[in-house]
Formats: C-alpha cells, structure tokens, sequence
C-alpha cells in the first residue's frame, strides 16, 4: 500500500476530472486522491493485487478502503474506515481495512449514475501534477460482463459492444476531456476553463474504420496527419507503456471485465514543452552524478591527477565523500514533471483465475490500441 494520508469527509469535494463512468466521485482537498464510490468486489481486487506486484505500477496507488455513509455504527460492524466529522480531534489515517458489504442481486442500468453503496475506494489522482491534463477513457473488452452478470444486463452490453468498435477491436472510447485554451477560438462546448468534454456517444460513433480519428481528436492531431514533436513523443511513450501492461497481463491468470485504460497527458502545450526540457536537466544532472561516481579521480580520496603533477601534494585538495551526505543523496527522491501517465482502471468485475490462462479479452483491446496508436506516429 502507499503512503498514508488522512482527512475529514467534511472536506470531500466533486472530482471534476472524470472522463467517463459513474458519478459520485470524490477528491481530497489536495487534489491528489480521487474517492470512488465502489463495490466490495472491487475493493478486494485491489486488496489482492499485492500479491501480483507486476501488476502495481499499470494501476493506480491505491490506499485503502473508507466508508462514506452516516451511520458510524454500521460501517464500523462492516469492517470499513468511516471518515470522521469535523468535531473528531484527529482524523485517522486511511488504511485497508477487510469487511464485508451486502449488494443487491438485481441489476437495472445506471446510466452513469451513482452506484447504491456506502463503501468507496481510495486511489491516486492520476491526473494530479499535470497543469492541463487531457483525459481520455478507453472501455477494454468485446465482452463487458462477468460470468454472474443478469441475462438483462448481458443482452445490454453485448448490443453495445456489437454496434460500437467492442465487438471487433475490444476497446471503445468511452469518454475523454481535452484542454482548448487559446485554440479553442470560439468554439462551441468548451468549459470556461477551456476544456471540450466528449461522452460515451462520441466514442459510440466510431467503426473499426474511424476510431484512430477519436484518438486524432484526444492527441489534437490534423485528421491523417502523422504527430510530430513533444506529442509523438508523448503517443510513442504511452506506445511502451501499453506493451509493458500487456507483458504484464499475458503471464497473468485473470478476468478483468469492462476495465478500462485511462490516459493523461499534459494538455498545455508550453508546458509539455517544459516539462521535456526539465526532464532532460533532470536525466542530465543524474548521468554527471553517476559518472563522478565511477570515475576513480572523483571523490572516494582520489587526489587530482592535475594537483599532483604540479607538485603541490601537500597544498592538494582531497576530495573525499562524506558517508552522510552520500545516504541523504541516496535517500533523495527525484520528482519528474508530470508528461504522460497509463493506468489500467475499474476493477468491479475483476478476479484471479487459476488454470484459466491469461485475459484474452483484454488483451485484445490492448493490442489494438497499440496498433492504432503506432499508425498516428508512422
């Protein structure tokens, strides 16, 4: 799990920074923990990833469980964190906590809505760090529902999957979020601070033919036109990334239904420009430590090749390493700027399969969300 962090339920606002799904979800007021609202399978899946730690860097951090309802009592009886009120002295820390939480078996569609739960899971902000991040939701899967899934709700998503792209790639772009700015020149159904909003119909209206025009769209690309510069780069990253997550699930057992990816990279373009350039001072400055480290006429009480040729041995200066200062250089961590991040997102129809061999479902998608990214580089 990583690092704790706490906070009141007074102090919860709405997460605006979701590209697709249900609503309800929730932010801490720093902006980097997302609080969703979920059901105890998801919980447990993530519960469970920490004996799959291959699989930790492709998903959000995750921190734990916490109850959002009004009754302490209950929560308490359930096993889950409840979030205190503002006359609690201290706020706890966040933990995962196991419990137990009752769902109904009925399934009527949600349309996006909240989902009827207490219980919330408590996640990285993805997004947070980014100046303006662009968002973008890809639904993984030409089958979207587990093996407990209702007929009714079976019926429903298969006729989702076979009129969008689903069906034949195993993805869809379920929704997505890109910041305008100054581009945005007037345009029609762009938020005062600048970012067009795209729904699942946009995603729906795409064949196998035409879904690279969607990802054209999230990338900013001119229709046919290949990427260039700081945003090839950012496309040919996610590329790595994707083929690393789909290492990862290949030599893994599991089903993973109606995951998602969720995309981000920052938006603002003099900033992904910054951001490259202090990435590369960044790798820079590492490269000399390294070096200095290796080079046997640099530190560790090497004297100077150069002093001792001119003789004054005596006067040299003796570079010697001081051990507590080579623990704090050890101890320090580099912070990158935030460029572009991947994640594999909801987990409610996910779980470990044994003997089943790996999700090809997913799989699919995965790939061919590789293949179409490769065709907007050439």
């Amino acid at each position: 799990m990583a690092k704790e962090k706490s906070f009141r339920k007074s102090q919860l606002i709405a997460f605006d920074n979701v590209a697709a799904g249900h609503d309800g979800v929730l932010s801490d007021p720093s902006g980097e923990l997302v609080i969703k609202p979920c059901k105890q399978s998801e919980i447990d899946f993530y519960d469970s990833t920490f004996a799959h730690p291959e699989l930790i860097p492709h998903i959000p951090n995750f921190f734990g469980k916490i109850s959002l309802g009004a009754d302490t009592n209950a929560a308490q009886v359930a096993g889950a964190l409840v979030l205190p009120s503002e006359i609690d002295p201290e706020p706890p820390v966040i933990h995962g906590v196991p419990g137990t939480m009752v769902v109904e078996n009925a399934w009527a569609p949600s349309n996006g809505g909240r989902i009827h739960t207490d219980s919330a899971v408590v996640l990285e902000n993805v997004a947070a760090g980014f100046k303006k991040p662009n968002i973008l939701d890809v639904k993984l899967g030409a089958r979207l529902w587990a093996d407990d899934a209702p007929m009714a709700k079976r019926v429903k998503l298969d006729k989702v999957a076979e009129e969008t792209t689903g069906k034949r790639l195993g993805l869809r772009i379920a929704g997505m979020k890109t910041y305008k700015g100054a581009l945005s020149n007037g345009e029609e159904n762009i938020t005062p601070d600048g970012y067009r909003l795209y729904d699942k119909m946009f995603g729906r209206s795409f064949s196998a033919e035409t879904i690279a025009q969607g990802f054209e769209e999230y990338f900013q690309l001119t229709k046919g036109v290949k990427a260039k510069g700081p945003i090839r780069k950012v496309i040919r990253r996610f590329m790595e990334d994707l083929r690393a997550m789909e290492s990862v699930i290949e030599k893994k057992e599991s089903r993973m239904y109606s995951a998602s990816l969720l995309f981000v990279y920052e938006g603002d373009q003099q900033a992904l420009q910054d951001a490259f350039a202090t990435e590369r001072d960044i790798i820079a400055s590492l490269d000399r430590k390294v070096s200095d480290r290796d080079d046997p006429t640099k530190g560790n009480g090497a004297i100077n090749d150069d002093d001792h040729m001119k003789g004054n041995s005596a006067d040299a200066v003796v570079n010697v390493d001081d051990p507590d200062d080579e623990e704090e250089d050890e101890d320090e961590e580099v912070k990158f700027p935030a460029i572009q991040s991947l994640k594999l997102i909801d987990f409610a129809h996910a779980k470990w399969t044994p003997g089943q061999g790996p999700d090809e479902n997913l799989l699919h998608g995965i790939r061919n969300t590789t293949q179409i990214l490769t065709g907007l580089t050439g």
